[in-house]
C-alpha cells in the first residue's frame, strides 16, 4: 500500500478550518473595542432636539465625570435601558448627554417627552457627523467620559442595573477618585 500525500489534503483542510472556528469561538462576541478609549472626546457642537433644551457641545463634557448615550426614538433596545438612565438621573449621581442618532428632532423630542427625559442636554445628530467621529456601530452605546474630557470606556447596547452595577459605576468610582 502506497501513501499519497494528496490524500492527507482534506484532513489539512478540515482541520485548519477547525482551528479558525475553535479560536473564533474563544472571542466574546459583545465585546467591541473602540479606537477611541483613552483618546480626547472629538469637536463637536450639536442643537438641542427641541428649544426648549440646550444645545450639545465638547466643552459640556469637561470638569467632570458624565455619560454620553447615543439613543434614538426608532431603537427598541433603548426603551430597554431607558429606566436605569431615568433612575440615573433622579439620583444625580453624573450628568448625562443624550445624542439623539439618526432621527428628526421631532421624534426625539416626542420620545423623551412620552419616555421621560434623563438627559442633561440632549442634541441631534441626523447625519450622524458625531457618531462617525465616535465610531457609533448602533445604539444604545454609551461612553464613559472622564473630567478632562477622554473616552474611557464604550458600553454597546443597553445600561442594564445589573451593566451599571458590575460594569460602569466601579469605573466612575475610579474617575471621580480622579478629581
Amino acid at each position: 500500500m502506497k501513501f499519497r500525500l494528496s490524500a492527507l489534503i482534506p484532513f489539512l483542510v478540515f482541520s485548519l478550518i477547525g482551528l479558525a472556528l475553535a479560536i473564533g469561538l474563544r472571542n466574546d462576541p459583545r465585546a467591541m473595542p473602540s479606537a477611541m478609549i483613552d483618546r480626547d472626546m472629538p469637536a463637536f457642537t450639536l442643537q438641542p432636539v427641541s428649544d426648549d433644551l440646550p444645545l450639545l457641545q465638547r466643552s459640556d463634557l469637561l470638569g467632570k465625570v458624565s455619560l454620553l448615550n447615543v439613543f434614538g426614538s426608532w431603537c427598541t433596545a433603548c426603551l430597554h435601558e431607558h429606566p436605569t438612565l431615568m433612575r440615573l438621573a433622579r439620583q444625580k449621581r453624573l450628568a448625562i448627554y443624550g445624542v439623539d442618532w439618526r432621527d428628526t428632532p421631532s421624534a426625539g423630542a416626542n420620545w423623551l417627552r412620552t419616555n421621560g427625559n434623563p438627559f442633561t442636554a440632549v442634541g441631534l445628530d441626523s447625519q450622524s457627523k458625531l457618531a462617525i467621529d465616535l465610531g457609533v456601530t448602533g445604539a444604545p452605546e454609551t461612553y464613559l467620559i472622564d473630567a478632562k474630557g477622554r473616552i474611557r470606556f464604550k458600553q454597546v447596547g443597553p445600561i442594564t442595573e445589573p451593566v451599571w452595577r458590575e460594569t460602569i459605576e466601579p469605573m466612575v468610582i475610579l474617575l471621580e477618585a480622579e478629581l
